[in-house]
């Protein structure tokens, strides 16, 4: 008997053995998410947001620009963050003053482009929102938007054969959670960089601007550059511009976030970058071309006891002036990122 034992222990210990060796050289082969580098453009500043707490990695990339074109993300499923952020218009809502949501509702403000996002500190045309990891949260549950329940997004992304894997390649484990899918749109939409329009490589000694740009681009940091200061082509604050309240949408701006009425009717400056293709402009889009816009500063600005100072007297901008500009601003559009795969659709 006791030979047996020994025998049988001996026997119990090699299998166990083999077994645990067998398990070590899995994990040891299981191939990890693949590190990818987040590149600061040459003149840029370093970045709000820190990929160190989200490291960013190619399938983390993948599931995320996954999601973000994913209409599963929405109620009805005809409303994914792409409809309202086209690739073609630099992420913006093409043509559209105000983007369409759930059950054919309105928003009530404008899409901006999503590019550079990992220079801002607050989002939203209020800066209602601080983190951009948190900010998908936003549209997804907006009835005007996309209308939906993050726990039925994630029952929804649960009973997708292919949603697991995707997970499991980016996060090292296949269980799905609001958090996970938060941060894997973070990677996607934090890594989407414009920094390569003709200014850029005028910038980096690549190319030369024509006489018309050179002049609108000394027009421009003259009467332009304090609100959108470069190379961000704007400075992140908020401002009146001297636009009259639309009463139907009745936004107020900042104030609704602080709830000081020194916030009144100011809104976050937009970037300029990318501005020719991503027509309408303004929070509420109610500006259809660059020389709306023009037009408005050097004719229309309302005054008022929030009006900016930099503004409350309008800029005075001839004819020419607006030619030059315009022929400035044409140089900011980087049509190699509106092209780009790796932003695209998935196939």
């Amino acid at each position: 008997m006791t030979l047996r034992w020994t025998i049988s222990l001996f026997l119990f210990l090699l299998t166990a053995s083999m077994l645990i060796n067998s398990c070590k050289k899995s994990d040891t082969n299981r191939k990890g998410p693949t590190p990818l580098a987040f590149t600061v453009p040459p003149g840029f500043p370093q970045p709000v947001y820190d990929f160190k707490d989200n490291p960013l990695t190619e399938e983390g990339f993948t599931l995320g620009r996954k999601l973000f074109y994913d209409g599963k993300l929405s109620k009805d499923g005809n409303f994914p963050c792409a409809s309202c952020h086209q690739q073609f218009a630099a992420f913006a809502n093409f043509d559209h003053d105000l983007s369409h949501g759930f059950n054919n509702l309105f928003t009530k403000r404008n899409s901006p482009g999503l590019f550079n996002m990992a220079w801002q500190k607050e989002f939203m045309w209020d800066g209602g929102i601080n983190h951009l990891e948190v900010q998908p949260l936003a549209p997804l549950t907006a009835p005007n938007e996309m209308a939906e329940d993050v726990n039925n997004i994630i029952i929804k992304l649960k009973a997708d054969s292919l949603y697991p894997k995707l997970f499991d390649a980016a996060f090292g484990n296949p269980e799905i959670t609001s958090q996970k899918m938060l941060l894997a749109l973070t990677q996607f939409v934090g890594s989407i960089v414009s920094a390569n329009s003709k200014y850029d490589k005028v910038k980096r000694g690549e190319a030369s601007f024509s006489s018309e740009e050179a002049t609108g681009y000394q027009i421009f940091q003259a009467k332009c550059a304090s609100c959108h200061a470069e190379p961000l082509f704007t400075d992140l604050s908020y401002r009146n511009t001297g636009m009259p309240l639309k009463v139907g949408l009745m936004d107020i701006g900042r104030m609704r976030i602080t709830n000081k009425s020194e916030d009144s009717m100011k809104f976050k400056v937009p970037s300029l970058r990318n501005v020719i293709p991503s027509f309408p402009y303004g929070h509420d889009g109610r500006f259809y071309t660059v020389k709306n816009v023009m037009d408005h500063y050097s004719d229309g600005v309302q005054s008022g006891p929030t009006v900016d100072p930099l503004v409350k007297n309008k800029i005075p901008l001839s004819i020419f002036d607006k030619f030059y500009l315009t022929q400035f601003l044409y140089t900011l559009t980087d049509s190699s990122f509106m092209k780009d795969p790796r932003y695209s659709e998935p196939k």
